[in-house]
């Protein structure tokens, strides 16, 4: 059963004010929360276009949203593919390139995927290593794990899963795999335990959160994907459109905080100039300065929603 609770599910279809008409796209289609309810809001002429690069969530999307068969197209894609995949549909061209009416990105990694011990993502239960979203993917944390430099290993830890003790644990890890290969996340986890001192194990997560996090970024280019993702939404929003994202993690939220501002309209004239005359025009402005966080009852019924942060940028 492919069960996932949706984050600012409100709140970020409310942001997109969808139009009965328009042309919508769900970038991380997932449990298909927020894409059933951008469904219930279309009129007959209205289309949703819905991305996932799992087979688990499309066929379980199939199901959720039969009732909107007619209006929803699925696609078996990376988001990062977004500009091209959106370029084959007709509704989703205008003047003859992607112009859509809003785009969503939910960055939170579906509750199935961290739950299911077979996808290698759970450090709660013992599986092969694995961690791709897209099983058809070469790259797995096995082949991280065991291959890639001492030293990138350390970088990953450090950068994607803020792990103050990167260093150390990829040491274990150099040190265990030189001996026999590491095989699955229980043996990654008594690595990543070694690695930290007993008196920071005995506070906050679990010890191996923040090293599997940083793996599974790794694994799936999260970021990377991401942020040519955003870039291509931008082009592909009609004027008038908007797109709303919604990040877990500070290197998310900070590629697409950064990502806005590079296309808000922003002055250079000097203060003094009665005119503009820099020519700088933007063609975003932001919905919200601040991100929009979960509130209590929302994390009261879901602790995963805490670090989520909902941005909503318009083209003008």
């Amino acid at each position: 059963m492919f069960h996932h609770i949706t984050v600012l599910k409100e709140e970020a279809v409310e942001g997109l004010q969808i139009k009965p008409d328009g042309v919508y796209v769900d970038c991380t289609l997932g449990g298909a929360g927020h894409s059933s309810e951008i469904a219930s809001r279309l009129g007959p002429n209205g289309l949703l276009i819905a991305f996932d690069q799992d087979d688990a969530a499309l066929a379980n999307a199939k199901i959720r949203l039969e009732p909107y068969q007619d209006k929803v197209r699925l696609i078996r894609s990376n988001f990062r593919e977004i500009e091209a995949q959106l370029g084959a549909v007709e509704r989703a061209v205008r003047d003859g390139k992607p112009q859509v009416d809003g785009i969503l990105f939910d960055l939170g990694v579906s509750s199935p995927q961290l739950d299911e011990a077979d996808r290698g993502f759970s450090y709660n239960h013992d599986a092969e290593l694995d961690m791709r979203m897209d099983r058809t993917a070469d790259l797995t944390a096995k082949e991280i794990v065991n291959e890639w430099p001492e030293q990138e290993i350390a970088r990953i830890l450090f950068e994607y899963g803020e792990e103050k003790f990167a260093r150390r644990i990829a040491a274990n890890i150099a040190a265990a795999r030189a001996k026999g290969p590491i095989e699955t996340t229980g043996q990654l986890v008594e690595l990543i335990k070694e690695g930290i001192p007993a008196a920071a194990r005995r506070t906050g997560p679990h010890p191996a959160k923040r090293s599997f996090q940083a793996l599974r970024i790794a694994v799936n280019d999260e970021l990377g994907a991401f942020e040519e993702a955003l870039e291509q939404s931008i082009r592909s929003l009609a004027p008038g459109g908007r797109v709303a994202v919604i990040t877990f993690h500070s290197l998310e939220d900070r590629i697409c905080k950064q990502t806005f501002a590079k296309y808000v309209e922003r002055c250079t004239c000097p203060p003094d100039f009665p005119l503009c005359v820099c020519g700088n025009k933007g063609i975003v402005k932001l919905v919200n300065r601040k991100p929009l966080e979960a509130g209590a009852e929302e994390l009261e019924a879901n602790p995963r929603a805490r670090s989520a942060k909902l941005r909503i940028a318009e083209k003008l």
